[in-house]
């Protein structure tokens, strides 16, 4: 068995590509080594911001011959069906191929025959196959060459068992090909010259005694570890960002964290300013102090070994960030010159959607849903709610939320703070964009549940009142994201809200949006779905059932989401136990038994509507089922009205013996006495239908 190391050495690679990349790059060979007949143990990909890298190992060195049969279109088929299958084939004429009869006719059969040969032979074309198709979001051409890459290609190692593949990538043009080598280079200010490999461990040990950590989870470790070292020493604590750490690995191959200082004179600008400053445009990790508050201190990790310790690249960091930080000072300054009410008419010019209006349009809507939700959460001030609605879109026409655009509604809060607005109003301007994520922080308080909920419902309603929803494949506006976020703040709160009522009040509803389009009922009803779906995928995240969610939906008119849940908790725990099983069991013989006569006679559905008659009823066991139905409807309807979901199916699980010895005795489709039939039919819908007033059983599966 032998190795292949590859190696392809470019110019700088985006660091938001290179795990991507070498991801591709080990799936695209790994295809084409199993395409070609050639197993392997295993296979591992590395980037450095200037190379990717992979090793494969366990390769044969040579391919056994292989023959594969490939099965054609029906003799007699089509000429055009015929034709395609020679050509994929690689087969002439149909005298090349075989005419087998399958059992279920004759069909065409090709047999493949692949000689073997040494691995070395095919694995310049499945290196080269893989670099074609590798899927860089973006790549470029470089001099006169048409090739592309994400960046001018400038070598390629390829060994196999030690040796130099004979191959090339032609960049095309008047540029000459870069031939397969076992040269490589090590870090660009730090080694000397071109340095020669033999296999995978001499390359790793070259490159490291070069100046490059190849794997990137190691330069992760470096980073972070020096990082804490030095926060440890000057008294302060790292504020880790994971996201942040995957981009600085992907940016420095041989990494040194260094630790500098934030000029004292920006200590009063917000902190989130701050902190976005220094990650978003000088890829900086910020520090705090004891008390949680925002360090002085940052930590900047260099790509380089100084000869003074590092204390001139800390110089000219802390001057760069001066100069960001002086552009962020002057925002917060200038910015708090106009009071955020003063810059309402500046969202006119705002456009939200070319069909939905302008931002002030969409703060005009958002405003009068807040209102309505308000007076539905229980603590909310209905005039603060207004407030914060009004202002909660001011901030979009600062200067700073125009330097960074992920500060908006964070800059609101802290301007409205300014204007010494009500507390409850800051927070909820700066809440109201909450949840973004599933791992982001959730509003709680009264006034920022009522602000943030609107928003997520304007943008739900507005998007589905012009047809923009979303599909499998896209979701450009972020609905889902703003359906996950509306049942996060309901169910998390508790908070008692009747969706579909709601959504009514909503301008759109029944009446055209600014650009065309309209929301009526049976938007209502899809969008109702959509959030069914959202919920599905959180509570499935939980551990809840999928069909569980679907049986308790089905049920039609539910849109209090804290209710509908409950009653979902106890359908699920009540079908976990044995008595739950068998219910189910005995349900399902009963519903299937009336869907089946359903299916015979039409009618019959409004025919067994009704009560059973009790005089028609025969033997002991229908009477007892009866009785039972009748004393378990008594405690079940005002256990759904008081919301004891837990108590409604503990008293239907009293059918479960009277209906076993029902299905026992009891023969339903009694052909000579067509009236005790439909009764019997009548007594089994009632079963189903007392079970289904729970939820809908039909939809659990099994």
């Amino acid at each position: 068995m032998a190795e292949l190391l590859l190696e392809l050495l470019s110019e700088e690679i985006p660091a938001r590509m290179q795990g991507r990349a070498a991801d591709d790059l080990k799936r695209l060979v790994s295809e084409g080594l199993k395409a070609a007949g050639l197993g392997f143990a295993d296979a591992r990909a590395f980037a450095t911001p200037r190379r990717l890298a992979l090793v494969v190992d366990g390769l044969p060195t040579a391919r056994a011959d292989v023959s594969e049969e490939r099965r054609g279109p029906r003799v007699g088929a089509p000429e055009q069906a015929v034709a395609g299958f020679l050509k994929a084939a690689g087969l002439a004429s149909l005298d090349q191929a075989e005419k087998r009869d399958t059992g279920k006719g004759e069909f065409w059969f090709a047999v493949i025959s692949k000689k073997g040969g040494p691995t070395a032979e095919a694995l310049p074309g499945i290196i080269d196959a893989a670099m074609k198709a590798l899927p860089w979001p973006k790549s470029m051409k470089w001099g006169s060459g048409t090739m592309t890459w994400v960046r001018p290609l400038q070598s390629v190692v390829a060994l196999f068992d030690g040796k130099v593949l004979s191959g090339e990538v032609a960049p095309g043009g008047q540029m000459a090909p870069i031939r397969f080598g076992d040269t490589t280079r090590g870090h660009r200010f730090l080694s000397n010259g071109p340095i020669k490999v033999a296999d995978f461990a001499d390359y790793t040990a070259r490159l490291k005694a070069a100046y490059v950590m190849l794997d990137p989870a190691e330069r992760k470790k470096i980073v972070l570890e020096g990082a804490e070292k030095l926060c440890t020493e000057a008294q302060v604590a790292l504020r880790t960002d994971q996201g942040l750490l995957e981009e600085v690995a992907g940016l420095v191959e041989w990494p040194i964290p260094l630790l500098g200082t934030i000029d004292a004179q920006f200590m009063d600008v917000p902190s989130e300013v701050l902190i976005v400053s220094m990650k978003t445009h000088q890829r900086y990790f910020a520090t705090s102090r004891k008390d949680g508050a925002l360090a002085n201190r940052f930590v900047v990790v260099a790509n380089n070994v100084a000869r003074d310790g590092g204390k001139t690249i800390v110089d000219g960091n802390e001057r760069v960030l001066r100069a960001r930080l002086s552009d962020a000072k002057f925002f917060w300054d200038q910015d708090r010159k106009q009071r955020l009410a003063e810059r309402l008419p500046a969202l006119k010019d705002i456009v939200f959607h070319a069909r939905l209006g302008t931002q002030a349009e969409r703060v005009q809507r958002i405003s009068g849903l807040a209102a309505k939700i308000a007076r539905l959460v229980p603590g909310a001030d209905v005039a603060e709610v207004e407030q914060a609605a009004r202002l909660c879109k001011a901030d979009l026409v600062t200067g700073m939320v125009g330097e960074f655009p992920e500060l908006q509604g964070v800059m609101g809060r802290y301007y409205a703070l300014g204007e010494k607005l009500p507390v409850a109003v800051a927070d909820a301007i700066g809440d109201h964009y909450a949840p973004a994520g599933p791992n982001d922080r959730c509003p709680s308080a009264p006034v920022s549940i009522a602000v943030a909920l609107a928003d997520k419902l304007d943008a739900l309603v507005s998007f589905w009142a012009i047809g923009e929803k979303p599909t499998g494949s896209r979701d450009p506006f972020a609905l889902r994201r703003a359906a996950l976020g509306i049942i996060r703040i309901i169910v998390e709160n508790g908070v008692r809200l009747p969706l579909s009522e709601l959504i009514k009040e909503h301008e759109f509803f029944d009446r055209a949006a600014p650009q065309g389009g309209a929301f009526g009922t049976a938007d209502i009803k899809d969008l109702m779905a959509f959030f069914a779906d959202r919920l599905k995928v959180q509570m499935r995240e939980k551990g809840v059932r999928h069909d569980v969610v679907d049986a308790v939906f089905a049920l039609g008119g539910e849109d209090d989401l804290v209710r509908l849940l409950a009653r979902v908790e106890a359908v699920q725990s009540f079908l976990a136990t044995e008595a739950g099983k068998n219910l189910l069991t005995a349900y399902g013989r009963a519903a299937n038994i009336v869907r089946a006569e359903e299916k015979k006679d039409k009618a019959l559905s409004a025919e067994i509507a009704g009560a059973p008659d009790a005089a028609l009823m025969e033997q002991a066991e229908e009477k007892v089922v009866a009785a039972a139905l009748a004393d378990i409807e008594r405690l079940v309807r005002p256990a759904l009205q008081r919301e004891d979901f837990a108590g409604a199916m503990a008293a239907l699980a009293n059918l479960r013996t009277s209906i076993d010895s029902f299905f026992e005795k009891v023969t339903v489709n009694v052909a000579e006495k067509p009236d005790l039939r439909l009764n019997r039919l009548k007594l089994l819908n009632q079963i189903r239908a007392t079970m289904d007033s729970v939820a809908d059983f039909s939809r659990i599966e099994g």
